[in-house]
């Protein structure tokens, strides 16, 4: 490991600097919040120890330069395992089904990661759902542990609850998870529909092999000293107070860590899209993208074609897919109908700034958080389109605070129609009933936006983290 020195020109405004160790899941869309997150610690003079794998780590952006003393990146080789290909470091370089086996090769991290904390002696661990074994090593070495949680704390809150205060999670049937849980004292929609949970079963209900998410979740829960969640108050208040009381330990918002700009030159493409953005109507424009992982089969991508082609509106698609003989394929003729209406972007898009261009009326999203939280730094209206994990509790959030409008889905098998697209898409960015989500995301704009804002919640996190360190260390003279 790397010496590492405070640099001259970080803030210094408190005399003690924290040394945090950082664990994310093996996802770019865990380890980007982490790393996020990071860079405003350090950014006021604290060291980082980012932890994952080589392959990750080398593909993660690179750090800003008057960053680079104060964050280092602890790589840890994932032990071999015959059901993972080479080279297979995150979830992205996986189908969805053989994710499992990721988890299990993460879990034989158990050593390495023992071994690192003991030569290193971190203040803090910051670490993420999936190594639920970790607070025990933690405890054995006198460490405190925070989950830091890239997801909301309602998604947290229907997990379940680990205070003996609080009557037990009884849900056995798929349909049990279709409702609002016993333990939520308010109304709420926040509930997976019947077909998320069909498709999430393996993960709720595990297997002699491997640990189930719902059982990781609740452990690292259970076991953390405290529970740091990207979010803010002015956001979901209730539940984060929620959090308090089905855990009985601290819950601290750490802010909703918005998008850093971008520099106008570092993407060759922008040029183009921005001359195709700027020959289009002010709020016409659909921006279409599912994030780095969520990527729609072939029926989704034909009905998503077709509703695009049908609601009349310029896009802007970019559009993963898989490769070989598993890649989707648009419908016949797509492309040359829509030349000039519509771009089908195969490649990284700046995402960022295509959102901030005020062509853009509407964004189709998987409600990944991440995703959310740029498009609302913009004031942007969202029509959703959940795919997996936990997006589709973050969908009922966003539609019960009319920040997103859920486009209508079969609840059995999850399927929709190219109609429903379009009449979804038209409505949110130019009919008077889809105003109120035009209008809610504008009103959230300053809050979404405002960096200092957002950046006091750091602040007041790590104040929290400091004291403690502080008093642990009296004690212990």
């Amino acid at each position: 490991m790397e010496s590492i020195t405070i640099h001259p020109t970080m803030p210094n405004n408190k005399d003690h600097k924290l040394h945090i160790a950082m664990l994310p899941w093996l996802a770019f869309g865990h380890m980007i919040p982490y790393l996020e997150l990071a860079k405003l610690i350090a950014g006021k003079g604290h060291r980082i120890s980012f932890i994952s794998t080589p392959r990750n780590i080398d593909r993660l952006p690179p750090l800003p330069p008057n960053l680079s003393t104060l964050i280092t990146f602890v790589k840890l080789p994932l032990p071999q395992n015959a059901n993972l290909p080479e080279g297979a470091e995150a979830t992205s370089d996986l189908p969805e089904d053989e994710v499992a086996h990721l988890k299990i090769a993460y879990d034989s991290l158990h050593q390495p990661i023992t071994q690192f904390l003991t030569s290193s002696k971190p203040d803090w661990i910051l670490f993420d759902f999936a190594p639920y074994w970790l607070p025990e090593i933690a405890q054995n070495l006198g460490i405190p542990t925070a989950f830091y949680s890239i997801m909301l704390a309602a998604v947290l809150s229907f997990a379940g609850p680990t205070s003996p205060e609080v009557p037990p999670d009884d849900r056995k049937l798929p349909e049990d998870y279709t409702v609002q849980p016993k333990w939520v004292p308010f109304p709420a929609t926040v509930a997976w529909r019947l077909f998320e949970v069909l498709r999430l079963d393996k993960r709720i209900t595990g297997d002699e092999k491997n640990a189930s998410d719902k059982y990781r979740f609740i452990e690292t829960l259970r076991g953390c000293d405290l529970i740091a969640v990207r979010s803010c108050a002015e956001f979901e208040q209730e539940w984060l107070s929620l959090l308090e009381v089905l855990h009985g330990k601290p819950v601290l918002p750490v802010g909703l860590l918005p998008p850093t700009p971008q520099d106008d030159n570092e993407n060759v493409m922008w040029p183009s899209i921005k001359d195709w953005l700027d020959r289009q109507g002010k709020n016409t424009v659909v921006y279409v993208a599912f994030g780095t992982e969520a990527m729609p089969n072939q029926e989704e991508v034909t009905e998503i074609a077709l509703g695009l082609e049908k609601s009349g509106l310029p896009f802007f698609w970019v559009l993963r897919t898989k490769q070989g003989s598993d890649a989707v394929k648009l419908p016949e003729g797509f492309e040359e109908r829509n030349e000039g209406r519509g771009v089908v972007c195969r490649s990284w898009a700046p995402q960022l700034k295509i959102l901030t261009h005020d062509s853009v009326g509407v964004f189709l999203s998987h409600s990944g958080w991440s995703s959310v939280v740029e498009v609302l730094t913009f004031g942007k209206p969202l029509v959703l389109l959940p795919m997996s994990n936990d997006q589709g509790l973050n969908a009922r959030l966003f539609g019960e605070k009319k920040v997103g409008y859920e486009l209508p889905r079969d609840e059995r098998d999850g399927s929709f129609t190219s109609e429903v697209v379009a009449e979804s898409l038209r409505m949110v960015i130019e009919k008077e009933e889809g105003k109120a989500y035009r209008e809610k995301s504008k009103e959230l704009k300053p809050l979404f936006g405002d960096r200092n804002r957002q950046d006091l919640y750091v602040d007041k996190f790590l104040d929290y983290l400091t004291v403690l360190t502080t008093n642990q260390r009296r004690r212990s003279i």
